[in-house]
């Protein structure tokens, strides 16, 4: 196998993995488990695992005052977006709410500008306006009804958290492995999560009491998280983060496609166009940077004449 089909092959599987959050975290809801109950042995099944892993392969756990600085903040901001996207579950389609989420690249481009005041550019602008027109079509359903705006706000608080932590990752000095900055990330976030169900009355931490229970905090421990993790390093080494990036796009229609088989969640054709508008936004976004203004306006000249040599056969 070549270095591309390796590359791709890993990308695809990290996000259909990626894509399998509302199967362990549904199936957990189906038992009666809590919101920070899954995200909390989410992180411990993992924690354990990667530092398992890490042990193996003879990985220093060393980590200096300032990393462990950066690193707290990254592992509030990462247990804030899984705590909140697991919360909108409650109130939305699992496949809705993880199509929401996935507006965190354009999330990113908005903050870059705002903070670090990078220039936008007109793909950037129609990103974003796609990515609102996409969300609004999920929020006003058919036949006049409307998502949860409890839903909404908790998905919307998942993505832009998720948004500043990609920054963070990218604008700090932090330099360690991704098997090592996930570890830590997932004993701050189980730390954070611990605290936040100690403080806050009635989202006490439960007890998985059957092997069940612990096979589905373990589906969300390997697939969304680990495996995930490992195949989207492997695919950005072999082909670069942008193709990676855009693969990612599989993750909504992963979570579309579990929420309707399994989980029996509707799918209209108003659903279709506000995740199609969704997903065009984000490749866009990502894809933009590598055509230039003359490239974009090449392209509308082409498919122009061939769209009049069609209609005139």
């Amino acid at each position: 196998m070549n270095s591309t089909v390796k590359g791709y092959l890993s990308g695809i599987i990290a996000a259909v993995c990626y894509g399998t959050n509302p199967l362990g975290v549904l199936l957990l809801y189906r038992e009666g488990i809590n919101s920070n109950s899954a995200v909390f042995y989410r992180y411990v099944l993992a924690m354990l695992i990667l530092g398992g892993m890490m042990l193996i392969q003879h990985k220093p756990f060393g980590i200096t005052r300032k990393e462990l600085g950066i690193v707290i903040v990254l592992g509030i901001l990462f247990s804030a977006s899984s705590l909140t996207l697991f919360l909108s579950f409650n109130y939305m389609d699992a496949g809705v709410a993880s199509t929401m989420l996935f507006v965190y690249p354009v999330l990113v481009a908005v903050l870059m500008i705002i903070f670090f005041h990078e220039k936008p550019s007109i793909v950037t602008g129609l990103s974003i306006c796609l990515a609102l027109g996409g969300i609004m079509l999920l929020y006003h359903g058919d036949n006049g009804a409307t998502l949860s705006l409890m839903g909404v706000m908790m998905v919307m608080l998942s993505s832009l958290t998720y948004a500043v932590y990609i920054i963070l990752v990218n604008k700090s000095s932090l330099r360690m492995s991704s098997i090592k900055l996930t570890f830590y990330i997932t004993v701050i976030g189980t730390i954070a999560i611990g605290l936040f169900s100690i403080v806050m009355p009635g989202n006490h931490l439960q007890w998985l009491s059957s092997p069940s229970m612990w096979l589905y905090a373990l589906i969300l421990a390997l697939l969304p998280t680990i495996i995930s993790l490992v195949m989207m390093t492997i695919a950005i080494h072999e082909v670069g983060s942008t193709p990676a990036a855009i693969m990612g796009a599989l993750e909504p229609v992963t979570a579309v496609i579990i929420g309707i088989t399994i989980f029996g969640e509707a799918f209209t054709e108003r659903l279709a166009i506000g995740i199609v508008m969704i997903l065009s936004a984000v490749i866009l976004i990502i894809i933009g940077k590598s055509f230039s203004m003359q490239s974009f306006t090449d392209a509308i000249v082409f498919v122009g004449n061939k769209i009049k040599r069609w209609r005139w056969k």
